[in-house]
């Protein structure tokens, strides 16, 4: 793709999302999920293929309906409140078909059948901007609506979706594949919350974003997509073998790493609204996704896999890819525990 054009495409979708972060009118922020979609696509596309065009279709016709839901969503609050401004939605049609059209663009269950088969067919760099920056908008939204969501509906979706997440990653072997499942497992994580503690939703989604960012541009530097390719990074660069391994126990949500942090914060929440079962629930499927995460930590860090070479040295060219990010993502993704006391008078 030429600079010029992707220049406009990212900053079209930067705007969309932008315009729905800021908007406090339904229709300005109808307009900024149409223009985010629209110009995600080309990016979708970038390496053309048939996978690809298909990963788009899917993704294309998914959020279309989202939109077209979210729009009647829109209409129903319309004629029962006589304004387009944000506020309680005083109708329970309207808030749950808002919410339902929210879930769908987040690839909430049970509309999660869409983000493993896009990631997949998208290439890694397009597959990181799905899984990080399209969630920012529909979470901003239902953080502004949270006081007039139905807790039943969400806490529903919240955990059949912790529980697909982890369940659907289990067999994989494909990396984009198991970060779409892991995506789908975090963001049942911040609709649990999103009722009780809204601040704490957008905590976990930024913990979320810096070690999916992470993960994905160590991925991209080593040039892997499966676990086998993964396996061989010993050889290759023994540091990258480390960090992965860092990166996917904070995923799992392990102490003393970052990603326990809004495990920890979320279970103590909900056990102060007198919800016992459901972060039990929640805990015990979070293991499921530990075993992947283990998987690809053995897979690339504890285990020394037959290599092609003899000599256990470097042996391949070295990767002249820049990633500036990395170093800070890394830490972040790793080291922030200390910071919790600070992030919970926040919340």
């Amino acid at each position: 793709m030429k600079p010029p054009i992707l220049i406009i495409i990212t900053s079209t979708i930067i705007l969309g999302t932008t315009i729905v972060l800021f908007s406090s009118h339904w229709l300005m922020i109808w307009i900024g999920f149409e223009m985010n979609m629209l110009a995600i696509i080309p990016i979708l596309m970038k390496k053309f293929n048939p996978r690809a065009m298909e990963a788009s279709t899917k993704y294309f016709l998914t959020q279309a309906t989202a939109s077209m839901l979210l729009m009647l969503g829109i209409i129903i609050n319309l004629l029962h409140s006589g304004h387009w401004t944000i506020s309680m939605i005083p109708n329970p049609i309207a808030s749950t078909v808002i919410t339902i059209a929210l879930a769908m663009k987040l690839g909430l269950s049970p509309f999660h059948f869409w983000v493993p088969e896009v990631t997949q067919g998208i290439s890694l760099s397009s597959g990181m901007i799905l899984l990080t920056w399209q969630k920012i908008a529909p979470l901003s939204v239902l953080y502004q609506i949270s006081p007039s969501i139905n807790p039943n509906l969400l806490v529903a979706m919240a955990a059949t979706s912790v529980l697909v997440g982890g369940w659907g990653g289990l067999n994989q072997t494909q990396l984009r594949k198991i970060l779409a499942y892991s995506s789908i497992a975090h963001m049942g994580w911040m609709a649990a919350i999103m009722v009780y503690n809204p601040t704490l939703m957008i905590l976990n989604l930024t913990i979320y974003i810096m070690m999916t960012l992470g993960t994905f541009m160590l991925f991209m530097y080593n040039l892997s997509t499966t676990t086998l390719s993964l396996s061989h990074t010993w050889n290759k660069s023994p540091l990258i073998a480390s960090l992965i391994l860092a990166l996917m126990l904070s995923l799992g949500g392990l102490p003393p790493l970052s990603g326990f942090i809004p495990k920890w914060m979320i279970i103590q929440e909900l056990t102060k609204n007198d919800m016992i079962i459901m972060p039990m629930f929640m805990a015990i499927t979070a293991l499921l996704n530990l075993y992947f995460y283990m998987r690809l930590t053995y897979a690339t860090a504890l285990t020394m896999f037959p290599s092609a070479n003899n000599m256990k040295m470097k042996w391949q060219f070295e990767s002249m890819k820049k990633m500036i990010f990395l170093p800070p993502l890394i830490v972040a993704s790793t080291m922030l525990l200390p910071l919790t006391p600070m992030l919970s008078i926040m919340n």
